[in-house]
Formats: structure tokens, sequence, C-alpha cells
């Protein structure tokens, strides 16, 4: 992608002399879903598909952005003093909103640059794209302008532009794969304290596949912030008993035993998938450093039908890729990311991929009448600046 995107940033501009080349992967979620705003552990890994971007400084305060993924908007122009949100900016608004950001907490940026990206994140899937343009932008001003910003920092910049400018109240877990991922390697992440650590990703004969169910994520960021709420809800009534900040500090056997204290039957649902995923997360960790994939599987699976049934956020689509994928070799699979569309994850033996791929593939199609992307998940490194030969 690299090329395309030294071919924008030079068909755009006129010149590509004194650019600087920029690489910011997207993520899956391997378990731990709609746990990262309720105070418990996820388990992320980044990828090797992601956004890549140029970026050159300017002589004025002008800043010009184009992304290759939406070629009708054309150059997007602003200035440094004028970073106000507006719909009509769409993708825009993500690299906006780090920029403002930065200048509001006080790091400098004195002078304005253009700006060229282009991913190959598939659209809509449940990537976190979203999440990887936010940190291509601040990774690059953190580069360009020498402003020595902590990855975690960075990570948690990125999530308050996500809170507080998008407006999707989303948790820290997106922003801080993308910020720290590391190659071959998962992230058990503990988003009350951001303490983490890199787990080597040994899955010997197996592979992760991610399957992208192409249903468009058009509820995914209203209903995200409806569930957040009814967590807050579910928490709130809890409180006889628990005296905790976060849902995920409960334990499942203490959640089943004192349920009865939320008498609304929706928020009990969505408590209860919040407990036992924080539970099979954990288990996960455990399972995989000691390479029982099988049992990892079973967790996957365990964590589709609680997302599907607790927490309501799966749809028909990602439900028929998950039958698919188990009758036609996985041994594990779940929906990822927000939900209502997006992609599955899948552990697949590698052996079995292009068998897995075509029968999914043409069932998919069958019933549903889109045809999935269906792609191997590379653990990535984080957020990098690549070499420009």
């Amino acid at each position: 992608m690299k090329y395309k995107a030294r071919d924008l940033f030079e068909k755009t501009y006129g010149y590509i002399a004194a650019s600087r080349l920029f690489f910011s992967p997207g993520r899956v979620n391997l378990i731990g879903e709609h746990i990262d705003y309720n105070g418990g552990m996820v388990f992320p890994c980044a990828l090797s598909l992601g956004t890549t971007g140029l970026i050159a400084l300017r002589n004025d305060r002008q800043i010009r952005l184009i992304s290759g993924n939406f070629p009708e908007m054309g150059v997007i122009e602003v200035d440094l003093d004028h970073l106000e949100y507006h719909n009509h900016h769409g993708w825009a608004n993500y690299p906006k909103g780090i920029i403002k950001a930065m200048r509001e907490n006080g790091y400098p940026i004195p002078q304005g640059f253009d700006v060229a990206l282009i991913g190959d994140l598939p659209s809509g899937a449940g990537l976190s794209s979203s999440a990887s343009v936010e940190l291509l932008m601040a990774f690059m001003l953190n580069e360009t302008f020498r402003l020595a910003i902590t990855r975690k920092d960075l990570a948690i910049l990125a999530q308050e532009v996500e809170n507080h400018y998008i407006k999707v109240n989303c948790g820290i877990m997106d922003q801080f794969v993308v910020s720290c991922g590391v190659e071959g390697h998962a992230l058990l992440l503990d988003t009350r304290t951001l303490d983490y650590e890199t787990i080597p990703l040994h899955l010997g004969d197996y592979a992760i596949v991610i399957c992208n169910s192409k249903v468009s994520r058009g509820l995914a960021d209203s209903k995200y912030n409806e569930r957040r709420q009814e967590c807050e809800a579910a928490l709130h009534a809890l409180e006889p008993r628990f005296h905790v900040p976060f849902l995920c500090m409960i334990s499942y056997p203490d959640f089943i035993q004192n349920q009865d204290l939320i008498t609304d039957p929706v928020l009990r649902k969505r408590a209860k998938h919040v407990i036992s995923e924080h539970y099979r997360t954990l288990r996960s960790y455990h399972l995989l450093k000691n390479q029982d994939l099988l049992g990892f599987g079973e967790m996957l699976l365990e964590s589709h039908y609680s997302l599907k049934t607790d927490y309501e956020v799966s749809c028909k689509e990602l439900d028929v890729l998950v039958e698919l994928a188990m009758a036609h070799g996985s041994i594990g699979s779940r929906m990822t990311g927000a939900g209502f569309g997006g992609s599955t994850v899948n552990i697949v033996k590698k052996s079995d991929i292009n068998h897995f791929r075509d029968a999914v593939a043409k069932a998919y199609f069958r019933a549903t009448h889109y045809v999935p992307d269906i792609l191997i998940a590379e653990p990535s490194d984080g957020v990098k600046e690549l070499e420009n030969s």
C-alpha cells in the first residue's frame, strides 16, 4: 500500500520530497467483547492490514487531507484555527479531531501540513479503521513535530477524540492495540490500569481467519452508546451488594447469586454477558499460554452465543457466518467488534483454509446474497514509520 499512498500524495499535491511515510494497523479482538468500557481484560491483536499515510510540512497554517478510500470527497482543506467537527467532512473528522486535541493539550503544532492516506481494511468490517486513522495522524504529528508523547498517551488522546469529538462512547481497547501492538503477539490489556502483557500467538497448524459479513454497521455507534448506558444502569442496580466502579470487578459466581438485584431482565442479560465474557477472556489467556487451541475455540463460540442472546449485538448474517464456519472446519468462531454487522474471527487449520474459504463463501452467498471477504489475520506491530524506498 505504500506505493499507492506515495502515488496519491504526489498526484494530489504535485510533490513528494520531504514527505514521511507511516503505517497504522487495524485490529481484531480475539475475545473480550464490549468489556473494555466495563473495566475488564481484553485480548486483541494488531493486524498487518491497516492505513498507510504520508505527511509533509507546509510553510503556512493550512492543512490538506485526502483519502484514497474516499476519492469522491477530494481534498479536505482546513487550517489550524478552524478544526470544528463537520458532518460533510466525513472521514476527515478523525484526523481533524486528533489535531485539535493535540493543540488543546498544549502540544506545539505551529504550521500546517499535507496528508494523503489509503487503507486496505475492508470497509465496515469492524476491524477498527477509525482507530487506525486516529493513531496514524497522532503518530505522524508526534514524530514530525518531535512531541515525545508515549504510545500509551497517544492511545488515550485518540480515545478522548472518539468520545468527545466523534461522540462515540468507546473504551480504550481499539486505540491501545493499534498504538502498542507487537508483531506475532496478542495483548492481554487491563482496561482499568492500562497494564498489559504481550502473549505470543503460537497457533502451530492453525491460523486466525477473519470473515467480513459485508453488512453495514450502521447501527453500531448508536447501539454502542446504548449498551454502555445499560451497563451503567445494571451496575447501579447491583450497588447495594457490590461497591465497585465496574461490572468486571464482580466475579461470575457472585453475580449469579445476586443477579435478582437487577429487576429489569434486559439489564440483567447485559450484565451477564459482560461478567461472563470477562471470565472467558481470562480463561482464554490461560488456554492459549498452554497451547490448548480446542479449549480456546470453545471460548470463542461461547462468546458469540453470549453476544447474540445476552448482549444482542449480533445479526442474522454474523450468526450464519459462525454456523458455516463451524460446519466447514473452524474450531471456534464468533463475531468481533461492536456488532450489527462487521466480521467474525475464526481458528482454522492452515491446510483447510482453501476449502474453508470456498465452502463458507458459497454457502454464505446462497444464504444472504453477500460475498464475504475472507482474510488470514497476521498479528502486526502497532503504528510505525516506514522506509520511503
